[in-house]
């Protein structure tokens, strides 16, 4: 049943391109909000500041329109809770921070990173948990002051509670954190700054968001975050404490996890490679969730439909770029010819096209194109799959050449052309006819009559159905191209 008063985050930090596991997340929220019909809120952590960059804002807001998700408050929308940039909400930081200093739920810790390292050490050595030792907690006047006259600049920390935080993860069920395991950490620079530990719960409890789904890999500040929600619920700054979800790991290569530096990662790879939004985006569902037991190909609108959080697995999920490449070319076969044709575009022209731009011919590649979509499993392919149709001679690969060149190839390619020449060049099945009899009289099945013609012609081995193509090639470029071939075999 939908629940029109969900209210979830994406809350990505704009340092560098976004990633696939980034991506997966939003995809969760966005479609965790549509199916309830509740809202998605997109906010921008840019409080980084030797990190984060203008152009990684402008790039995230480009890839979230590319996959074609909409956000209901946020950048360039607005909403009640602005602004959405938490470089824009420093005074609402300082303010809570000041709050929970004066309520007595923080306080000021003068150690130095050398002390701090000195009983973690020793923490360590004698075998017990190595967090903050809560040397600061209850600092008499005079012990404040005389750090102070040092000239000590402290940071501020949040006073955990001392007893177990539980609470009912939506992925992995009940959770259960001890307080020695979870200790007094920091929510304010020495600097003043604030730290993501204050300004993304605080966001959230300012926005009233009801759900965080996020990685697995913030799992660990759940129970400082449901301290920090009930410290400002008691404030009056907190209306509710979300419910968290922790989504499953996507993997990499060699069972690690799947790191934004891996270059499979990268979102842009998938874009400039020619993947379709909605292919990317149902394969990326199927990281940790599933549509059915027996079907893996879907629209956005059907996973939007039955997403529920239920179905969301906590074991990892592993990044198989095969399956992502077999699903998107499943995706690209379900596409309006013409949307098809209109989304290959890009790869038509510079700087992907190896032909000059007025050698393209609008009708052949509208003839083309119905069958190149049969064939490709992502756009970028079309450009090779095409481009005998535009070059003026086909491309040389000499190990197409080598492979297929075997036995007689100029007593085929000769036998070939003769029929070839004879044959009905308004029927692509005529053509296949005349190459078939070509090898008959060769002793060969059509397999094997056929490369030879197909590397003469195209220069490669593997392309889009023969035929077809030399049917919309036509007779006389098909010919001649025959020609230089034997020439080369024989010269």
């Amino acid at each position: 049943m939908a629940n029109a008063n969900v209210r979830v985050r994406f809350c990505p930090s704009p340092t560098g391109n976004p990633h696939v596991g980034l991506v997966r997340t939003a995809l969760f929220n966005w479609a965790y909000a549509r199916h309830n019909q509740g809202s998605l809120v997109f906010r921008i952590e840019d409080t980084d500041a030797a990190r984060d960059s203008e152009e990684s804002y402008e790039q995230l807001l480009d890839s979230m329109r590319w996959l074609g998700f909409d956000w209901d408050e946020g950048p360039e929308i607005g909403g009640p809770h602005a602004p959405y940039r938490q470089s824009q909400r420093m005074d609402i930081y300082k303010d809570v921070a000041e709050k929970l200093l004066a309520a007595g739920h923080a306080y000021r810790c003068y150690c130095s990173t050398e002390e701090l390292d000195a009983r973690r050490d020793a923490a360590r050595a004698a075998g017990k948990p190595s967090g903050y030792d809560g040397h600061c907690r209850d600092l008499s006047a005079e012990q404040i002051a005389a750090y102070e006259a040092e000239g000590r600049q402290p940071i501020v920390r949040f006073r955990m509670p001392d007893e177990a935080i539980t609470f009912e993860d939506l992925v992995r069920g009940e959770i259960t954190y001890q307080p020695e395991n979870v200790p007094d950490f920091g929510i304010v620079r020495a600097n003043g700054a604030p730290l993501y530990t204050l300004v993304n719960p605080v966001d959230d409890a300012l926005m009233e968001i009801t759900h965080v789904l996020r990685g697995e890999d913030l799992l660990s500040s759940t129970p400082r975050q449901i301290a920090l929600y009930k410290a400002l619920t008691e404030l009056g700054i907190a209306k509710l404490t979300p419910a968290f979800g922790h989504l499953p790991y996507v993997m990499g290569e060699g069972n690690k996890k799947l790191s934004k530096r891996d270059p499979q990662a990268s979102l842009n790879l998938y874009r400039e490679r020619g993947f379709l939004p909605e292919g990317l985006l149902n394969y990326l569902s199927l990281l940790g969730w599933s549509f059915s037991a027996d079907q893996d190909v879907f629209s956005i609108e059907d996973m939007v439909a039955k997403f529920d959080l239920a179905d969301v697995n906590a074991n990892p999920a592993r990044f198989d770029l095969k399956k992502a490449e077999s699903i998107n070319g499943d995706h690209i076969r379900m596409l309006d010819v013409k949307a098809f044709a209109a989304a290959c575009e890009p790869w038509l022209r510079a700087p992907f096209a190896n032909w000059a731009p007025e050698d393209f011919d609008q009708a052949a590649w509208e003839a083309i194109a119905p069958h190149a979509q049969t064939r490709v499993t992502v756009l970028s392919d079309i450009t090779a799959n095409v481009d005998f149709l535009f070059l003026k001679e086909p491309v040389e690969d000499e190990a197409s050449w080598t492979k297929a060149m075997k036995g007689d190839p100029v007593g085929l390619l000769t036998t070939a052309r003769a029929k070839l020449e004879a044959a009905d060049w308004a029927s692509a099945d005529s053509l296949k006819e005349a190459v078939l009899a070509a090898g008959e009289e060769h002793g060969l099945k059509l397999g094997k009559a056929q490369a030879p013609v197909r590397v003469a012609v195209t220069g490669r081995t593997v392309g889009l159905p023969l035929f077809e193509s030399l049917e919309i090639l036509g007779k006389d470029r098909t010919l001649t191209r025959i020609d230089a071939a034997l020439a080369k075999l024989t010269a």
